[in-house]
Formats: C-alpha cells, sequence, structure tokens
C-alpha cells in the first residue's frame, strides 16, 4: 500500500513537472499561436458561412488549394503578397464550386464537401507530382520591444508577417457580420431562410456569397501555413492535415459567435503545439497518440458543444422557396 502511494506521488509530481515545463517552455507557446492563426482564418470563414446557413464541409478543400496554389505561385514569382492572392483566387475558386452545387443545384452539402475535399486533396497530389511546390518560410518581423515580453512575447510579436493578417481580417469579419446590411441578411438567412425570401431577400445567393468569402478566408489560411509556419523547404498536400475540419469544430465550440471561434483556435492551436513541444522538452509520448490528440479533443468537444449552444436555426438546411 505505502509502496503504490509512493508511486503515484512519482506519477503526479512528474505530471506536475511536464506541466511546469510547458507553461514556462516559449517554443509551446510559438507553436500554438502558429496553429491557432493557421486556424482562425479559415474559422473565420466558416463563422460566416455558418451563419449564413451552410454548414461547409469543404473548407478542408479550400485551404488546400490555397496552400498549393500559394507554393507553386511562390516558386514561379518569388513574391509572397502575389502567392498568397492567388492563394486566395485558388480558395475562392473551390467554393465556387461548393456553392454552385449546394445552392444552385441543391445537392447535399455534406456530400458536396466531403467529394470537393477528397478531389482537392488528389488534384494537388497529382499537379505536386509534375509541378513540384518548394516553398521558404518568410523571416519573422518582430515587433519593437513587444517581442521582449517573456513567454509570450515572440508568440504574439515575433511572427512573420503573414500571420498578422488575422488582424485585419477578424475585426472586418465582425463589422460585416454585424454591422452591414449583407451582414444582417446573411444572420437572417441562416435563422429564417422563409421569412427573408418573404423580405426579398435572395436566399441562396447570400449563401452561396457567404461560401466565397469562406474560400477568400481559408484560401489565405492556406497559403500562411505553406509560407508562414511550415520550416522546411518543400509541400505536401498532408500539410494542411485536417485542419479545415478543425475549424469547423471550432465554429462549433465557439457557439457560433465570433470570440468563441477564435477561443475555439487558440484551444486547439495549443494541443497541435504539445505534439511538437513535448519531445522537444524530453518527454517521450506515443506518436500514434500525439498526432491523434487535437482530433480526439475535436470530436469530444463537437459532440459535448453541438446540442448546448444555439446554432443557426436553418444550419444545413437546404432552402426550396415555398416550403415551411
Amino acid at each position: 500500500m505505502i509502496g503504490m502511494i509512493g508511486m503515484m506521488g512519482v506519477v503526479l509530481a512528474s505530471a506536475a513537472s511536464a506541466v511546469g515545463d510547458v507553461l514556462t517552455s516559449e517554443a509551446m507557446y510559438q507553436s500554438a499561436m502558429r496553429f491557432a492563426i493557421v486556424l482562425g482564418f479559415a474559422a473565420v470563414g466558416e463563422w460566416i458561412a455558418e451563419r449564413a446557413g451552410t454548414l461547409n464541409i469543404s473548407i478542408e478543400a479550400m485551404m488546400i488549394g490555397g496552400a498549393y496554389s500559394s507554393a507553386v505561385a511562390w516558386g514561379a514569382f518569388d513574391n509572397v503578397p502575389i502567392a498568397l492572392a492567388i492563394g486566395v483566387v485558388a480558395g475562392v475558386v473551390v467554393s465556387l464550386v461548393q456553392a454552385h452545387l449546394s445552392h444552385q443545384l441543391s445537392i447535399d452539402q455534406f456530400v458536396v464537401g466531403l467529394t470537393l475535399n477528397l478531389f482537392v486533396l488528389g488534384l494537388a497530389l497529382f499537379l505536386d507530382s509534375r509541378w513540384e511546390a518548394v516553398t521558404s518560410v518568410v523571416k519573422p518581423t518582430k515587433v519593437p520591444l513587444l517581442h521582449d515580453i517573456p513567454l509570450v512575447g515572440e508568440a504574439l510579436f515575433g511572427q512573420p508577417w503573414p500571420m498578422y493578417l488575422i488582424v485585419p481580417i477578424v475585426p472586418l469579419a465582425w463589422w460585416l457580420v454585424f454591422r452591414t446590411r449583407w451582414g444582417l441578411e446573411i444572420r437572417s438567412v441562416g435563422d429564417n431562410p422563409q421569412s427573408a425570401d418573404v423580405s426579398g431577400i435572395h436566399v441562396n445567393r447570400r449563401r452561396r456569397e457567404a461560401i466565397m468569402v469562406a474560400g477568400a478566408c481559408a484560401g489565405l489560411g492556406g497559403g500562411v501555413l505553406v509560407l508562414g509556419q511550415i520550416s522546411i523547404a518543400g509541400y505536401e498536400a498532408g500539410h494542411v492535415g485536417l485542419k479545415g475540419i478543425i475549424a469547423i469544430a471550432a465554429v462549433i465550440f465557439g457557439g457560433w459567435t465570433l470570440r468563441g471561434t477564435l477561443i475555439g483556435c487558440v484551444l486547439f492551436g495549443y494541443f497541435f503545439a504539445l505534439q511538437q513541444t513535448l519531445p522537444v522538452l524530453g518527454y517521450r509520448i506515443n506518436a500514434q497518440l500525439a498526432a491523434s490528440l487535437p482530433y480526439i479533443v475535436a470530436l469530444l468537444v463537437t459532440a459535448v458543444f453541438a446540442t448546448r449552444t444555439r446554432q443557426p436555426r436553418a444550419l444545413a438546411q437546404p432552402f426550396v422557396r415555398g416550403l415551411t
């Protein structure tokens, strides 16, 4: 009995030591913030799409398209702004396909999204085998004085400049949704599309526009991933690694609010960072368990919060004029 208590004490002490090392590791905060920002681009776009009533499963395909296109464009032009812009265009192109199939041809949103995810992933793999995309991470831009703040300074104020694009994206998204007529219509078609239609709002057009905004944000997020985060001179379609799906989980975790969505991105970014940081700190952890941890957390979060928060009432419901 005494021996068992002693073993438990050792385990608890080791766990406390590991938690302390993680909480005091600057590398942990830097990695978590990089993942959170990349997720943030996709999640902000997904939040807008879902407020309009579309569960945009193809957000993953939009990120893959943006990542591959940005990598190829960087290799061709050696210009980061151009590469990011082409990534945005690629995300919008994928969104146009999603919007046309789901809100003009009325094909099931889930089927369209899953099909696009597989198609774009396969297309990126095929094209990369013929036109190899080689990337180079943008050097960090350090904000004077602020980047010297202990622990979080480098994470918040020492990132490559594409990461900072999230700063204007977030307030712009909030302004569009809550301070413009377009945003009012977006929210109305997500909550009560029949009433919106009676008021003269073109429901499916607004939903298609919301998906296009999501595509632009996700395409930019894919570009930022390959030019602002990946630390190797190369590109692989697997780099996106289902981050689009995690972005959907962040929106659900946040209760379909922008603030909650961003908090969800930080939470999931933390778990993505754990799998990279723990081995660096000298802690052994099963590689498969570490890789699956963010997705396990996402699954649990989705199961818990999807039924405890108020989602847009017409979310994932196709609109057909005249039906109630």
